[in-house]
């Protein structure tokens, strides 16, 4: 098996592993777990705005910067979709970065979602699959350094795929609070980043799932739940 941790999705080759734990990919499994019938994935938020205005009936959730967009039902916060339901609806999801990660991964064979929620159901459907390639995408804005959240959710992958213990793992969960994740901890910002949405991030293996991204006939993106 051959593992690699990259930082440009569209250096991924076989089955590309797209990390995002603060939010996206966090927000994407609370989405399937709250029933959502289907979930479309974007990276240009026009194209968002053009599938809502064609489809009065979608639900548009997701970010700039980590502020939720002009004229969307949500933004990218799993505590603000925890509760809601979402049976036989259709969500159309775009991000700063998982999202555009997706978008990217065009030479990638198979393209899966990643998050520290559900990094054990990755590694099985990995196992269960034998995929030999395999990319592990710890996404990064353009000039900026890799999130040290998904930096470690890429190692934490990479560890239980190689059979091997990753030490510490608790300690540097908690680590991010005075990183990545401290903005989750300031007052001023609790209206786009609110606490609780740190701890649903970091909640290591909720899920048995894992979403991969499928192509339907019109070329349209959607992700696919798949048990494990």
């Amino acid at each position: 098996m051959n593992i690699k941790i990259i930082h440009d999705a569209k250096q991924a080759t076989g089955l590309a592993i797209i990390i995002d734990v603060f939010r996206a990919f966090t927000v994407e499994p609370y989405l399937f777990y709250n029933g959502v019938e289907k979930l479309i994935p974007v990276g240009d938020k026009e194209i968002a705005y053009d599938l809502k205005e064609k489809n009065k009936e979608y639900i548009l959730v997701g970010e700039r910067n980590g502020i939720k967009l002009p004229g969307f039902d949500y933004g990218n916060s799993p505590s603000q979709i925890k509760n809601i339901d979402f049976s036989k609806r259709t969500v159309v999801h775009t991000t700063s970065c998982g999202t555009q990660g997706i978008v990217n991964a065009i030479n990638a064979d198979e393209i899966i979602t990643g998050s520290l929620v559900n990094a054990n159901a990755i590694v099985k459907y990995i196992k269960q699959n034998n995929f030999k390639d395999i990319s592990i995408v710890s996404m990064s804005r353009p000039n900026e350094l890799p999130s040290d959240e998904d930096e470690l959710c890429a190692r934490y992958i990479k560890s239980l795929l190689e059979d091997k213990l990753l030490e510490n793992l608790e300690n540097e969960v908690e680590k991010l609070k005075l990183t990545s994740g401290k903005k989750f901890f300031d007052s001023n910002n609790e209206e786009n980043f609110p606490k609780e949405d740190f701890y649903l991030c970091v909640e290591i293996n909720k899920f048995d799932f894992v979403l991969r991204v499928n192509k339907a006939e019109n070329g349209v993106l959607y992700l696919e739940k798949i048990e494990i």
